[in-house]
């Protein structure tokens, strides 16, 4: 993937990001770089954790337990972050908010199974 790919994605997850602070409570943001910031970081601690403990873990991941990993990545997010608070219900909202997102703009190209 080029570094313009990565650009363009880290953009249009901030984006994402500033309209999910606008709709959940206990969700703000500072502005489109505090954004593009805190897509950069749960982007890395996404990746961390799915190096840690494996792609069935993933924030990235279907189901309940992805569900639960991406709010904890949200929520913590917030510590590295000065532009950035969040609630522990407004962590679960928003990673409910993406995860509808993802369904139709998905981060990662799926691939169809034969």
């Amino acid at each position: 993937m080029t570094i313009m790919r990565h650009l363009i994605r880290f953009a249009v997850t901030a984006i994402v990001l500033l309209i999910v602070g606008w709709m959940v409570p206990g969700f703000q943001l500072v502005g489109f770089w505090s954004a593009f910031m805190a897509a950069i970081l749960i982007s890395l601690i996404g990746w961390g954790i799915e190096a840690l403990m494996g792609p069935r873990i993933s924030p990235y991941s279907r189901g309940l337990v992805g569900f639960i990993v991406s709010a904890v990545v949200i929520y913590f997010t917030q510590f590295f972050l000065a532009g950035m608070r969040v609630t522990i219900l407004g962590a679960i909202l928003a990673a409910l908010v993406i995860g509808i997102a993802d369904l139709f703009v998905p981060a990662k190209p799926r691939i169809a199974q034969k």
